[in-house]
C-alpha cells in the first residue's frame, strides 16, 4: 500500500510532493480543533449533587409581565419544599446553582454567582438575591452564547458536582453568534446536560423570530446529553408549574430524555439566523 502511494506522487509534480504534508496539516488542525472543545473540569471544591446553571431569556420578544413571571416561577421552585426534599434525599445532599440572564452575545448577567442549596435557609438566600436584581431586557436571542456562557461558569463553579446541567429558557431560536447545535454539541461531548423550557405563548401580535413550533427546534437544536429534556409554556399561567417541574426533574435526575436522533427535516437549526437576515434585508 505505501509503494502504491508513494509511486503517484511524483507523477503529480511538486504539488504532489506536498500533498502528504498537506494531510498532515489538516489532521494536526482537525486534532487541535478537537483537543480545544475538551474540557478539563475542576478537581477541588465542594462535592454536590449536580452544578446546575439557570440560563435565563431576558429579550425584548419577552414582555415584562413574562419576565416578572419566569423570575417568580424560578423563585418559588428553588424555595419549593418538594423540590428541598429532592435535594435532600440526593445522594450528597445538596446542589450548587448559578442564575444567570442572557439575550444577545453582549448580555451575559450573573445574577447569582455559585451558591450551595441544602436546606430552607440556603435557598432563600438565592431566591432573596434573584428577587433583588432589577428586570432587564436586551436585544438579539443567543442560546450559542448562553450555552457557552453557561460553560464558563462550570469550568469555573467551585465544585465536584456528580451531575452538571444547564437549564436554558427561551421563546425563540438562536440569531446570534454560531449554530447552536455546534455548542450544544460541544456541551454534551463534555458530559454537560441541557434542558430546555421553549415559552410559546401566543401574542397578539406575532414578533418578526417567532416560529412555529419552538418545542421541536428546542428539542432537536438546543437540548442534549443523557436525560435530557424540555418541558414547554404555552399560556402565563404555567410558568411557576413548568419551572417547578423542570428544576425537580433535574436535581432528581430523570433517566427519560426528550432529545432523540437526528430527524432530518424535522427542525431547522438555522432558522433564526435566517431571519435576522431577511429582518436586515427588508430594512
Amino acid at each position: 500500500m505505501r509503494a502504491g502511494f508513494a509511486s503517484w506522487i511524483p507523477a503529480l509534480g511538486w504539488p504532489g510532493k506536498l500533498l502528504p504534508v498537506l494531510l498532515l496539516l489538516g489532521w494536526t488542525s482537525l486534532s487541535s480543533a478537537q483537543s480545544q472543545d475538551r474540557i478539563e473540569w475542576p478537581v477541588t471544591g465542594t462535592e454536590v449533587d449536580v452544578a446546575l446553571v439557570l440560563a435565563v431569556d431576558i429579550s425584548y420578544s419577552m414582555d415584562l409581565e413574562e419576565l416578572a413571571l419566569q423570575r417568580e416561577g424560578y423563585i418559588a421552585a428553588l424555595t419549593s419544599p418538594v423540590v428541598l426534599e429532592a435535594i435532600r434525599k440526593g445522594m450528597i445532599g445538596r446542589i450548587g446553582v448559578t442564575y444567570i440572564e442572557w439575550a444577545g452575545l453582549a448580555t451575559r448577567n450573573v445574577i447569582v454567582d455559585w451558591k450551595i442549596i441544602d436546606s430552607e435557609v440556603s435557598a432563600r438566600v438565592v431566591a432573596a438575591e434573584i428577587a433583588a436584581a432589577p428586570v432587564r431586557r436586551a436585544r438579539r436571542t443567543s442560546i450559542t452564547g448562553a450555552i457557552d456562557f453557561s460553560m464558563d461558569r462550570l469550568q469555573e463553579a467551585p465544585l465536584r458536582p456528580l451531575r452538571r446541567v444547564i437549564d436554558i429558557s427561551g421563546d425563540g431560536p438562536n440569531n446570534e453568534g454560531g449554530l447552536v447545535s455546534r455548542s450544544r454539541d460541544r456541551a454534551v461531548a463534555n458530559g454537560v446536560v441541557i434542558n430546555g423550557l421553549p415559552i410559546q405563548i401566543k401574542r397578539a401580535s406575532n414578533s418578526n423570530f417567532d416560529i412555529e413550533g419552538l418545542d421541536v427546534y428546542y428539542a432537536d437544536c438546543v437540548i442534549g446529553g443523557p436525560g435530557s429534556f424540555l418541558v414547554t409554556i404555552e399560556d402565563k399561567d404555567q410558568f411557576r408549574d413548568a419551572i417547578r417541574t423542570k428544576i425537580l426533574r433535574e436535581v432528581a435526575q430523570s433517566t427519560l430524555s426528550d432529545a432523540g436522533p437526528a430527524r432530518p427535516g424535522r427542525a431547522d437549526c438555522t432558522v433564526g439566523e435566517r431571519q435576522w437576515r431577511q429582518y436586515w434585508e427588508r430594512n
